[in-house]
């Protein structure tokens, strides 16, 4: 069969047209640009967002209530277009214990349509406590998945562990579209080197993060450096209070819009640095590397997806900013290895990390799903 089947796209934690950026944002886009590159017609089927960040019963019981009404509707509505103009399959990109899938599963069984989830993670600890709720649904849609995209390895035991007979893991690591992924490096010359971080400032994780990183650069006042930082958000007096004490070496450039200046940005940079406490992986590690610009990070969650550790950049010892400052004084010392890094990076990248590569998988994958017409 050919493509050009419609199918139903929904992002529970963040849209693809939500207003705040993010990389979570970034890839449900880049699903739906790679689901269009494969001959598919995705369709952004519900804005609802079911993200529960501090673990509230009664929020999750009202989430729930919006999932079960919006699936009716959703079924209502695709059960009055002309059959041909119905989607095909249901998409869904990104569903865990704090942000769960209540409507896909429901419209995906009343149309008699295949049920798809990328980005998949199973947290059996949460069956019990202030989430108990929204891990109970999430389970429940990963069950219900015909496919699952694993888009970095540290889910997938938990997926093998508990995956249905019928059901299959497809590996889709992170990918990215990005200006520079052919572009030469080009760095600037000047007397020290050209540090990038980009973040968004968020209480919890990212401000862990940015702690991390001041205290290892503190440690690194003895060499030439200086250090430019992209972001902005509700902890942003907190994260330059934490850079301080290295005032005169860090540049705050806030949020950069646009995709050439951020680009320009990576290619100028000879390392780029963020400790990525509890990341799921990182697409800024993937928009530097595609830019040639090297990566020093914490070796959380799926990060190790993003890189290569050794060849493309380093992966250190999550959480330990002595050993992520010795890692970055290593690569400062070494400009030649730093180079062979860029180089390896930017064909990583080009060679192994494409919307068009994502797409071919999306493809193989999808297609066998849709041999058969749907019965509802």
């Amino acid at each position: 069969m050919s493509g050009g089947f419609p199918i139903a796209f929904y992002a529970p934690l963040k849209a693809p047209d939500h207003p705040s950026p993010s990389g979570d944002r970034r890839m449900a886009q880049l699903l739906m640009q790679a689901l269009t590159q494969a001959g598919f017609v995705p369709g952004l089927a519900s804005h609802l967002r079911t993200l529960d960040l501090v673990g509230d019963a009664v929020a999750q019981e009202h989430l729930a209530a919006e999932g079960r009404a919006e699936a009716e509707r959703l079924v209502a509505v695709y059960r009055a277009l002309a059959p041909e103009a119905r989607p095909r399959l249901w998409f869904t990109y990104h569903v865990y214990y704090k942000a769960p899938d209540w409507i896909g599963p429901r419209v995906a069984r009343a149309l008699a349509i295949p049920y798809v989830v990328a980005e998949g993670s199973r947290a059996a600890k949460r069956a019990r406590g202030p989430w108990a709720i929204a891990n109970q649904a999430a389970e429940a849609a990963l069950d219900a998945a015909d496919v699952i995209f694993v888009m970095t390895e540290a889910d997938r035991p938990a997926l093998e562990a508990a995956r249905p007979a019928r059901q299959s893991l497809v590996a889709l690591p992170p990918f990215i579209d990005w200006p520079c992924h052919a572009a030469g490096a080009g760095r600037p010359p000047t007397g020290g080197a050209h540090l990038l971080t980009v973040a968004m400032m968020r209480r919890g994780d990212k401000l862990a993060s940015y702690r991390l990183l001041a205290e290892s650069l503190a440690s690194l006042a003895d060499l030439a450096w200086h250090l430019t930082i992209v972001g902005d958000g509700e902890a942003r007096s907190e994260v330059e209070a934490l850079f301080a004490p290295l005032a005169g070496r860090v540049t705050f450039r806030g949020l950069v819009g646009e995709e050439a200046v951020l680009a320009r940005l990576y290619a100028g940079a000879d390392l780029f640095l963020w400790p990525a406490v509890n990341e799921a992986y990182g697409m800024a590690f993937l928009e530097a590397q595609a830019c040639g610009c090297p990566v020093v990070a914490g070796h959380f969650g799926g990060v190790a997806d993003a890189l290569r550790d050794g060849e493309t950049g380093l992966l250190v010892e999550p959480g330990n900013a002595a050993v992520f400052a010795d890692a970055v004084r290593g690569l400062l010392a070494a400009p030649a290895r730093r180079e062979a890094m860029a180089a390896a990076a930017r064909r990583f990248i080009a060679e192994e990390r494409t919307v068009a590569g994502a797409a071919a998988i999306l493809r193989r994958a999808l297609l066998p799903l849709l041999a058969e017409e749907p019965t509802a």
